[in-house]
């Protein structure tokens, strides 16, 4: 008979991981299931450059600080080592190696199968905490591929050596593509097109992280069904940092409209300007992919999960580290552990 679980949580990322430390502490027999070969492997693997936004203060899960200066900022690789260390520190049931192929409910119980055998592992409630950021999304823009030139997504992107010799566009606003277009524009030609106008917000004011002050003025965990929630969340995304601007103001990066369509190694842009280029990264995030769900009405037809602050209309069924979840910090490091104790609180056990 296959193994029965009070829960099993899908994904062992930061989401995943403290909601396992949750249900510990509450003696709740579960597993997290992931199909990355070592802990933390989601940071480990993004380009070698990457730095954190949010200070070790903000970065870290509930009962254990990440190592150093609580003000300073991690790397990828300091974030992916924390994370296998506070699975490691409180003993929390995983199995790695583990691809979920599918789910389904039968009766009052979940079946999860698993790509390396045919047997299910089965639940009594289910947590997806394998995030938003799933199937790398490049809009459907580029009419004429070219072997000349080098497409490429912010997820595969590793370090400058990657790429052909010559100019580079970045195509995407949000800060991943404004770090690598900074680090790229030391190298060589760097265009960088966005969308909209450009917020940006300092890391540090009066010597605090720009998260205190969020968090001081009520918005960095302001629930949407709050005026301070509603009114952040229809803020278009800011950078943080000024260093993109200040390559930009010195014209060692130039900045660009939308891109409207890609022939060959010619970009088109919205103001009808055109640029040969050798490389272009896409920056242009990801799209969700809930499609192994195999439970009526668990699912949207966008795609999106049928959830209301983490809770299924399933029964038994939960959600976990979705962007605006229940406020901002929902898919941050800094917030997750709010919506996993709200979650454990109302889940049946």
């Amino acid at each position: 008979m296959d193994k029965l679980y009070d829960v099993i949580i899908i994904g062992a990322g930061q989401s995943g991981i403290v909601m396992s430390h949750k249900l510990k502490h509450k003696n709740i027999k579960h597993i997290m299931l992931d199909a990355s070969s070592r802990i933390g492997d989601s940071w480990r693997f993004r380009y070698k450059s990457l730095v954190l936004f949010t200070p070790k203060k903000y970065s870290s899960l509930s009962g254990l600080m990440m190592k150093g200066n609580p003000e300073s900022y991690p790397t990828k690789d300091e974030m992916a080592d924390y994370l296998e260390s506070y699975v490691s520190h409180f003993d929390l049931p995983h199995k790695l190696g583990v691809k979920v192929i599918k789910v389904v409910k039968e009766l009052n119980h979940f079946h999860i199968f698993t790509a390396d055998s045919k047997r299910s592992l089965i639940a009594k409630q289910l947590v997806i905490a394998s995030g938003a950021f799933q199937e790398p999304f490049i809009p459907p823009i580029i009419s004429n591929f070219n072997s000349n030139v080098l497409h490429l997504h912010s997820s595969k992107y590793i370090e400058p050596s990657q790429l052909q010799e010559g100019k580079v566009l970045v195509v995407g606003g949000g800060n991943s593509g404004a770090q690598i277009a900074v680090e790229l524009a030391k190298y060589r030609e760097v265009l960088f097109a966005v969308s909209h106008k450009m917020k940006f917000l300092p890391l540090r004011v009066m010597g605090k992280s720009i998260f205190y002050w969020l968090e001081k003025f009520k918005l960095l965990y302001a629930g949407i069904d709050t005026k301070r929630g509603k009114w952040f969340q229809n803020q278009n995304d800011p950078i943080f940092g000024k260093e993109i601007k200040e390559f930009i103001v010195d014209g060692n990066i130039i900045q660009k409209v939308r891109v409207s369509q890609v022939n060959g190694t010619e970009v088109i842009f919205e103001d009808e300007s055109r640029e040969q280029v050798n490389n272009i990264i896409w920056a242009t995030g990801f799209i969700p992919s809930f499609k192994w769900i195999d439970i009526e009405g668990a699912i949207s037809d966008n795609g999106q999960p049928v959830q209301q602050r983490g809770v299924s209309c399933i029964k038994g069924l939960y959600f976990i580290g979705l962007p605006w979840q229940y406020h901002r910090g929902s898919a941050l490091v800094c917030g997750v552990d709010r919506d996993a104790e709200y979650l454990s609180k109302i889940m049946n056990y």
